[in-house]
Parts: C-alpha cells; structure tokens; sequence
C-alpha cells in the first residue's frame, strides 16, 4: 500500500506543480530515486503524464480565459494579456518547450490556449518538453552521464 501511495503522491504532486498551484514534483521524485524502492520507468512515467496533465489544464483555462477578460477579477491587466499574447505570436508553439521552467513555463501553456495551439501539437511539445526534464533529473540523480 505503502508503493501504491508514493506513486500516487508524484503523480498528484507533478499534476498540481504544472498548475497554478505552488507545488514542487522534482524534490519527491528524487527522494523516490534515492529509497531504490519503486521503479524508475514508473516514476518517470507517473511524474510525466501527471505534469502534462496539469499543464492541460492550463491551456483548457487558456482556451476560454478570455471569456472573462472584461471581469474585474480577471488576473491579467489587457496590456499583461495582449504582451503574452505577442510574445507566443513572436516565438510561437517551439516556445512550448520551455514550459519545463519554472515560473515562466505554467503562463505558456496558459497562453498556449489562449492563442489557440491545438491540442495535439500541445501535448506532444509540452509532453516532450515535460518528460526530458524529469528523464534528465532522473539520470542526474542515479548518476548517469
């Protein structure tokens, strides 16, 4: 039961740190590598899809966050949105792949739904993105070069 909850807690950890919520996945995942007591493959499979999965619920915000753009309690200025907005438009969907960062990557994938990438250049991008970053950490923490 023990295995089943650890696995549970990156996933829900990496699915809550891809979203606005300020959860940190990296720190459980190594402490995880380090017990040699779950499996590698699972791990990063689990911390990975968890991570996209968050960062999917960021572009379906994105997606009809402008909805709501006239609300007073809508989080974004017009000239904070509209300066976003032109930063993807300049650098476009590649930008994606740097929504592993920290502070910056969960805004684009907001703005990636916002300026309307489609879901399946999303997911691959953002899921490749996601995925090298937990695979490298992965092999630093087990020291592989």
């Amino acid at each position: 039961m023990l295995t089943l909850s650890a696995y549970l807690g990156l996933f829900l950890s990496a699915f809550g740190a891809a979203t606005v919520l300020p959860l940190q996945s990296e720190a459980l995942l190594v402490a995880l590598l380090l017990s040699d007591a779950y499996s590698l493959w699972i791990l990063l499979a689990l911390a990975s899809i968890g991570n996209v999965l968050g960062a999917l619920v960021n572009w379906l915000l994105g997606r009809y966050l402008e909805h709501f753009r006239q609300r007073r309690w809508f989080p974004l200025s017009a000239r904070r949105l509209e300066q976003a907005q032109g930063w993807y438009a300049r650098y476009g969907r590649w930008s994606l792949l740097l929504s592993w960062l920290p502070i910056i990557g969960d805004p684009l994938t907001l703005i990636a739904g916002v300026m309307r990438e489609s879901l399946w250049r999303f997911l691959l991008i953002v899921g490749l993105a996601k995925t090298a970053r937990y695979a490298v950490l992965a092999a630093l923490t087990l020291g592989w070069s």
